[in-house]
């Protein structure tokens, strides 16, 4: 099985601590890096190569990554010299992918089997499978519907419950062969380029432990969080 990781971003919200270190190597706990823990979770799952999308601040990664060996997997890399978005990276790469393939972001803490969403997918005839998480935001109003000039519904601080993507998904790649490499390609506009084919992705609903490392208030419950969750995320930790 082979796994596609994007580490190319610049990581602004977390600043400053990306300012010096690429987002995917920000510490989690006082000994791995995520992207570490990331690529220990892959081997554990039973993915045996992957390709590390990189872009900003690349060549640390390559410096802490290697050949990936150290854990059991044989790393590549494809470097990005302008922004390609997330799905774009894939594009430049396309010929050296598997028919079907795990693409996941670099900086996410989740105890997501990353095993079971690829062969999920590969069972499926779904062209894209998302991996998805239930979210609330709580709104801090008071909401009104209106119509013209007239209120005719009000809620007081409602909570809206949506299922997010979880930033992993299952891919195929006969389903990015008409796009053009080199130039930018977003998840949103594969998503709807899909849903107006009649092509719709598979949702792969998940209710375990996600957390997205690039939200700030996400990253700082990840370290307060991570010695108690370790044995769960890292086996064998």
């Amino acid at each position: 099985m082979h796994a596609v990781i994007l580490a190319g971003g610049k990581g602004v919200r977390l600043r400053p601590y990306t300012t010096a270190l690429p987002k995917p190597l920000v510490p989690i706990g006082d000994r791995h890096a995520i992207l570490e823990i990331v690529l220990r979770q892959l081997a554990a799952a039973g993915f045996t190569s992957c390709t590390l999308a990189i872009g900003h601040l690349g060549h640390i990664i390559r410096a802490y990554v290697g050949n990936g060996s150290q854990w059991g997997l044989r790393v590549g890399y494809s470097s990005e010299d302008s922004p390609l978005g997330t799905m774009g990276p894939l594009l430049t790469m396309l010929d050296r992918l598997p028919d079907h393939f795990l693409v996941m972001n670099g900086d996410i803490l989740t105890d997501l089997d990353f095993g079971d969403v690829l062969r999920t997918h590969e069972s499926s005839d779904a062209p894209l499978t998302i991996a998805t998480y239930a979210r609330q935001v709580n709104i801090d109003f008071g909401v009104l519907t209106t119509e013209s000039d007239r209120v005719v519904g009000f809620t007081e601080k409602p909570r809206m419950d949506y299922r997010v993507s979880m930033g992993v998904y299952g891919v195929s790649r006969d389903t990015l062969n008409a796009y053009t490499p080199g130039l930018p390609l977003g998840f949103d506009e594969l998503v709807l380029d899909l849903l107006k084919t009649d092509t719709p992705p598979r949702a792969y609903d998940f209710d375990g432990y996600w957390l997205d490392i690039g939200r700030p208030d996400d990253y700082d419950r990840a370290n307060a969080e991570f010695t108690d969750r370790r044995g769960v995320l890292i086996k064998g930790a």
